[in-house]
């Protein structure tokens, strides 16, 4: 059976890949984005398989319209993904409260929303799939991402205690962890509007790496493919790593976690009094 699929973040990169990917099967796709003009050619190529909506993931209230078109227009909803958010890059000293927090509208918040919208629907069904595209920074923190990494860390929790709640309503929740990728969210960062001279090295240094990644990053169409794969799937896993070099800094970051807490078991136990 045709899937039906709510995508935010459709304008470019990953989200707009996807749901290409999902009309070329024969996938209906309800794709939001802060421009729709962005996925006009879809609209032209596929028709009435595409419903371009107009939304901004922070605003909760366009979110719940948005959801509540969707299923007007297709009936159901059969997966969903979060896919909508940026880059903010700066030194934790050098962020302002407003821009945190901004990134966390977006980041959390807006997959917040956009996941209470439509679990009503999922669950009246008996099913769905859920998406959250987190990240390698939601793993692994780097000086200079501390504020994206902080809205990735926090979607890896929720989506984690999500899961275990919505197992009993036959829905599925699946952590995307991409590392760099040759979209927009690595080739348009957001700078702190504060910097500060004494992190000036951190932010060549951040800027090199980085720059050094997406020069040679793949695109984004075999990501498209395997998340198709995915949501065919009846046991997808909880989580999993996009791009072959996190399948080596992850393991690798929790392989010196566990020496470091083996190192200093002894205080652990201290603190029990032991």
């Amino acid at each position: 059976m045709n899937k039906v699929w709510f995508i935010t973040g459709t304008s470019k990169g990953f989200g707009r890949e996807f749901a290409r990917a999902a009309l070329e099967r024969g996938d209906r796709v309800a794709a939001t984005a802060r421009d729709t003009a962005a996925v006009g050619d879809l609209a032209d190529r596929f028709g009435d398989a595409l419903l371009p909506i107009r939304v901004d993931v922070t605003d909760r209230t366009q979110v719940f319209e948005a959801v509540a078109a969707a299923k007007e227009r297709f009936g159901r909803i059969d997966v969903v993904v979060n896919n909508a958010g940026y880059g903010l890059y700066g030194a934790v000293e050098e962020l302002s409260v407003k821009e945190l927090r901004d990134q966390l509208e977006t980041n959390l918040f807006g997959v917040l929303h956009v996941t209470q919208a439509v679990l009503p629907i999922l669950r009246e069904q008996g099913s769905g799939h859920i998406f959250q595209i987190s990240s390698v920074a939601g793993m692994v923190a780097a000086g200079g991402m501390g504020a994206y990494s902080t809205s990735k860390w926090a979607l890896e929790a929720l989506s984690e205690a999500l899961a275990q709640e919505v197992a009993p309503f036959g829905i599925k929740v699946t952590l995307i962890e991409p590392g760099a990728f040759a979209t927009n969210i690595h080739n348009a960062p957001v700078s702190v509007a504060r910097p500060l001279a004494a992190y000036e090295p951190l932010r060549a240094s951040l800027a090199d790496m980085v720059g050094t990644l997406v020069r040679s990053a793949a695109g984004p169409e075999g990501a498209a493919a395997v998340l198709l794969q995915l949501s065919d799937m009846e046991k997808p896993p909880l989580r999993v790593l996009f791009g072959e070099a996190p399948t080596q800094l992850v393991p690798a970051a929790y392989q010196r976690r566990l020496e470091t807490w083996a190192e200093w078991e002894h205080l652990s136990k201290a603190a029990d009094g032991n």
